[in-house]
């Protein structure tokens, strides 16, 4: 599908969303919960209607010997348009989000048939019973916290090397979800997945095994307020202390990539060159009265790290194992300024990898005009990369969020 096509199709969606106006009941919500919301004429369905565009501006120096090399660009870094509601029953909704910059497209071969990756979400979400909710489709995998943050919502610019470097994005199966409480306060969440572990909108079938990840979550003092375990920032500035610890465990059976479900394809003279990759994480997020702690850890390891062929000999490719480390804070200074930091350490095998480890810091600076949903972020990070250049980098960011 070219993107004309797509341009059709998108126009076609919106087009007649906007003709059936007419013959249903809506409601124009206001700044920042859609464009438009949908109710079926019988109350059979609702659809929301949103979009948000992320405009970012970078400029990076090399440092070892002054500030040499500069670099520039500007750019959409993520244009995205977003459909959601229930369908027949408030018990079954839906997400549907299509990803419209060209870096949002981008990563097409062979195994998506060479056409652009449009699709970020499709996915059912059935609550068939109590506590229980069974997603269905292509989505975000239960992984590292920082990576299940939309990037809408974040309190930085971007998010951390460690999420580069270990997140396991978004593939296509089934998800269980419950919860329950074990106190007053006192909540557990769990998510079991299974995926095919190829990554998304692949095309070709499942080159490999499957991949199994579960995620638990601790909540000692009760939910976030508007979900703010899962939102950068305090922006509801908790009256109480709130904390969420999360636990990780990945498993990827006969994967064919370098960073599980993630990186490129290892081929070898046969076709693929498969070995079980695991990933473990911790996470834990905290807030209370502007202030907020997020703290990442993520360990990456593999049965049989380097590629090879079928006589032994080494491809060349292997699989990024190592470990991360992302600690960051911020804190409110008003309403609507605030001020944060964040360290990363990502350091690889070297003896696989032969890469040095790499250290960020990055300082920031946010203002939100309407929370998440319209807000300017600014943020400069000293990049640290054994065996390499030292690097300066400055971003400028705009966020609006329909």
């Amino acid at each position: 599908m070219q993107f004309s096509t797509l341009r059709k199709v998108v126009v076609s969606i919106i087009m007649c969303a906007f003709l059936s106006i007419q013959a249903q009941e809506t409601n124009a919500p206001k700044f920042g919960n859609g464009l438009f919301n949908l109710v079926g004429k019988d109350s059979t369905y609702t659809m929301k209607v949103g979009l948000r565009v992320q405009t970012l501006a970078t400029s990076q120096w090399d440092v070892r010997n002054g500030l040499s090399n500069p670099e520039s660009s500007m750019l959409i870094r993520r244009s995205r348009l977003k459909f959601d509601g229930f369908a027949f029953s408030t018990k079954l909704k839906y997400k549907v989000e299509l990803g419209l910059s060209n870096r949002d497209q981008s990563g097409s071969s062979e195994y998506t048939s060479n056409a652009p990756r449009y699709i970020m979400d499709a996915v059912l979400k059935w609550n068939f019973s109590g506590n229980f909710v069974l997603w269905f489709g292509q989505t975000k995998l239960p992984g590292n916290r920082e990576r299940i943050i939309s990037s809408a919502n974040l309190q930085m610019v971007d998010r951390s090397l460690l999420n580069s470097n270990f997140n396991i994005d978004r593939d296509i199966g089934i998800q269980l979800k419950h919860h329950f409480n074990l106190s007053d306060t006192f909540i557990i969440k769990e998510t079991f997945s299974i995926a095919q572990g190829e990554g998304r909108n692949i095309t070709t079938g499942n080159i490999g095994g499957h991949q199994y990840t579960t995620r638990v979550e601790l909540l000692p003092f009760g939910n976030f307020t508007s979900k703010g375990d899962y939102t950068g920032s305090d922006l509801k500035f908790e009256k109480k202390p709130k904390l969420s610890l999360g636990f990780v465990y990945d498993f990827n059976n006969n994967a064919s990539k370098t960073k599980s479900n993630q990186g490129s394809y290892m081929l070898n003279d046969i076709g693929f060159y498969n070995t079980n990759i695991s990933t473990l994480y911790l996470d834990a997020m905290y807030k209370h009265k502007g202030f907020s702690f997020m703290a990442e850890y993520a360990n990456r390891d593999a049965k049989d790290p380097l590629a090879k062929n079928s006589d032994g000999t080494l491809t060349g490719d292997e699989v990024q194992i190592g470990n991360g480390l992302n600690l960051q804070t911020g804190y409110m200074l008003s309403k609507t300024v605030e001020v944060s930091g964040r360290y990363t350490n990502i350091t690889l095998s070297k003896n696989i990898t032969e890469k040095g480890a790499k250290n960020q810091y990055t300082l920031g600076v946010s203002k939100y005009i309407s929370e998440h949903k319209l807000k300017v972020q600014t943020d400069v990070s000293y990049t640290d990369i054994g065996f390499s250049t030292n690097q300066l980098q400055f971003r400028l960011q705009v966020d609006i969020h329909f």
